[in-house]
């Protein structure tokens, strides 16, 4: 504690981990280093801007003292001036002014710092674009802590970037991506970045089953009048089109789940939100297949209640919402995401299996996945009553308000041209139906449908998707059914009761589901799908469009979702492997579709970002797993491997990158993409706060599936191909 007294010991390095997270290296314990309070002949020149790390013209620099480099047992550390240090990392390194140091700035690529054992005299340079740029995360980690002067280990600016990056992941980026919805922030995240009205401001929709959140609300507006918080009752029927739609014109957010939390200070309690986390920085939402995929990580970091919190969470929208949301906004009301629910609950379970209440958890979780089961994806306009597929297929009316301004303006123009009206003229007469227009409303479907999908945007679902019964939701609803069934022979003696807050309309409260239903549903579903899906000759699934009755030919890496949820007959596996994988594996991974599938692009047919050349960490995550699931083992570390080198390498060219998606076919710069909607997770200053949620949950699950020898060629940047040959070569088994 900063307020005991100093001891008179002489304090060591080795109090501090070198490689401990940001928060305690920085933090309190950072003076425990020993001499951080030292100011030295280095420092005083880095304030006048001159000697051998000042900027000098036409790359020029003044030449190497003699006691540069010193040789060392020890392990390295250094004395530096954080704020001139860092202003002179970047004048000399970061040539095109990004706050970033990359492989693209053509610099010297060498800054001299100061060594502790020398009070900070003698001067090491530190080299190369990796080692820079990590100097250039740690300084600003430390600006960011208030530290004016610093005791750097040498251990964190060349550890191995696969540590480095893991470590970051796990100690660093799951903390910068967790949110919370509460008292402590509603006036924050309560306010939606895309508000378009005139009126923007702070406002919560609570659902008539949780009064105690509205009365919690609503004292957090009475008490902050200067917040202009609106505290809303949502309708009984929330997913209305007519109402969703209305609800418009005052957009925002959704309440999930909260806890009572105890003060012993006040001997009172008060609500709390349970943390979540989100799939990039800019969110503040709940998603739905995001927060599956990053569960993935979650869980093997350790991250067990985070995850148990976003289970409930679902399970409190299916129980109000009737569906699992695409996110926790008003306007998503009508729209969800793909379901994974159970897999979710049950890998949770299986970590607080001997916890109590671990089984009402599981039960909760159950009962939830079984109403939406039925009410959603069972249900019109999703179920396809002819083939008993379902399809991606949301409700709603008009224009999906939560996109830019300017999306849709070359649908919408000519319309509004046609009938006489300024473009925001006709977008309120066609939202409220005062101008009928067919063409749009087919348009509008499908858009939505795409995304519902999570595959929002892709040439295999663009203007036809809500028709199409595809792979990889049917691969999902068949897992529903072989969990369920399983869950409820296995824990809750082949007999679930389902109360009212869990019934699917049309069921009758207290009426019981058994295990034998749901196997049945499943032999079902799989004879549908080999009916409609599979394609003996190419040897994978395709998409089936109801209206058409035909299958689309569309290659998609979604064709692998049936190993992941074990639909697939090992025969169907072995066709995949052999025809159906050549097509999809690139240097980087997997590509989400085939080029002669996606055809030609240009400026009239711009690139979608869920079609060639791009690679997603879901389909990389669930082609992994399926792999594994039916023997595949060798199949399933090569393409992790791919992923993680391409994952790793962009990581230590581009200053700590890790984001949304990546060109797979490219080596050099993957993070580049030039698609819509851009990259997220590429724009940050100096250092990377939390990296993106499914790819930093697709590096930690991807490790635990290569071997030590690869995670060691990884470390060097070693490819694929050049592993193999030194492994070959040196007839070492993988």
């Amino acid at each position: 504690m900063t307020s005991q007294p100093q001891s008179k010991t002489r304090r060591t390095s080795t109090i501090v981990d070198p490689l401990a997270a940001p928060q305690i290296y920085y933090g309190e314990s950072h003076r425990k280093h020993g001499r951080s309070n030292t100011y030295s002949a280095y420092t005083q020149i880095q304030d006048t801007g001159t000697g051998r790390n000042a900027p000098q013209a036409a790359g020029n620099y003044s030449a190497r003292r003699i006691s540069h480099d010193e040789a060392s047992i020890q392990p390295r550390k250094f004395l530096i001036q954080v704020e001139p240090t860092l202003k002179a990392l970047l004048a000399r390194e970061d040539i095109d002014g990004n706050m970033q140091i990359t492989i693209d700035d053509n610099g010297p690529k060498v800054l001299s710092v100061g060594t502790l054992t020398s009070n900070a005299y003698n001067k090491f340079d530190i080299r190369g674009n990796y080692m820079l740029s990590n100097l250039l995360q740690e300084l600003t980690l430390a600006k960011d802590y208030g530290r004016k002067t610093i005791v750097l280990d040498e251990a964190r600016l060349n550890e191995n970037p696969v540590s480095r990056l893991s470590r970051l992941i796990t100690d660093s980026f799951w903390d910068g991506l967790t949110r919370v919805i509460d008292g402590s922030n509603i006036a924050r995240v309560g306010r939606d970045p895309k508000d378009w009205t005139d009126d923007p401001r702070p406002r919560i929709y609570v659902p008539r089953g949780a009064p105690e959140q509205h009365e919690f609300y609503s004292r957090i507006a009475r008490e902050h009048p200067e917040v202009r918080l609106d505290v809303v009752w949502l309708s009984g029927k929330p997913d209305d089109e007519q109402y969703v739609r209305d609800l418009n014109k005052a957009p925002g957010m959704l309440a999930i789940a909260m806890e009572e939390d105890f003060d012993p200070s006040t001997g009172q309690s008060e609500l709390k939100g349970l943390p979540f986390v989100v799939p990039g920085g800019r969110f503040n939402e709940l998603y739905g297949w995001d927060s599956y995929m990053e569960s993935l990580g979650l869980l093997i970091d350790g991250r067990v209640g985070l995850v148990k919190n976003m289970v409930s969470h679902f399970c409190f929208c299916i129980k109000h919402y009737g569906k699992i949301l695409n996110a926790n906004r008003s306007y998503y009301l009508c729209r969800s995401q793909p379901p994974f629910l159970t897999d979710m609950a049950i890998r949770v379970y299986d970590r607080i299996r001997f916890e109590p209440g671990a089984l009402d958890f599981l039960k909760e979780a159950t009962m939830a996945a079984i109403k939406e089961y039925y009410s959603v994806w069972m249900s019109a306009p999703r179920l396809d009553e002819e083939t008993g597929l379902s399809r991606y297929r949301p409700g709603g009316l008009g224009v999906p308000p939560e996109t830019e301004a300017s999306h849709f303006e070359h649908i919408l123009a000519p319309y509004a041209k046609k009938h006489g009206m300024t473009f925001k003229e006709f977008v309120d007469a066609y939202n409220y139906q005062r101008v009928s227009e067919p063409e749009l409303d087919e348009y509008f479907l499908h858009d939505r449908a795409v995304r519902e999908s999570g595959h929002d945007t892709s040439y295999r679902l663009e203007k036809v998707a809500a028709n199409l019964a595809t792979v990889d939701l049917n691969s999902l609803l068949y897992k529903y059914e072989v969990d369920i069934a399983r869950l409820i022979r296995t824990h809750f003696k082949d007999r679930l009761e389902i109360p009212a807050e869990f019934c699917a309309p049309g069921k009758t409260p207290g009426y019981a589901e058994t295990s034998a239903m749901w196997d049945r549903r499943a032999k079902r579903r799989r004879a549908a799908v080999d009916k409609y899906l599979w394609d003996e000759e190419a040897g994978m699934y395709f998409d089936y469009n109801t209206v058409t009755k035909e299958r689309t030919g569309y290659e998609s890496a979604t064709t692998f979702w049936p190993m992941w949820s074990g639909l697939a007959t090992p025969r169907q596996a072995a066709s995949l492997v052999e025809k159906a994988l050549p097509k999809f594996e690139a240097f980087g991974g997997l590509v989400s579709g085939t080029r002669e599938s996606r055809g030609e692009v240009g400026l009239e047919r711009p690139n979608r970002q869920w079609d060639y050349p791009f690679g997603w960490a879901p389909q990389q995550i669930l082609a992994w797993v399926g792999l594994g699931r039916y023997g595949y083992e060798a199949d399933a570390q090569r393409l992790a491997y791919r992923w993680l080198y391409m994952v790793t390498k962009a990581f230590v060219d581009f200053n700590g990158v890790v984001v949304e998606k990546y060109d797979v076919t490219r080596q050099v710069d993957p993070h580049k993409v030039e698609a819509e909607y851009g990259n997220q997770g590429s724009d940050f200053k100096g250092v990377p706060r939390e990296g993106f949620g499914w790819v930093n949950a697709s590096y930690i699950l991807g490790l635990t599936l290569v071997t030590a020898h690869m995670k060691r060629a990884l470390g060097t940047l070693t490819t694929w191909d050049d592993f193999v040959k030194a492994t070959e070569a040196l007839d070492i088994s993988m």
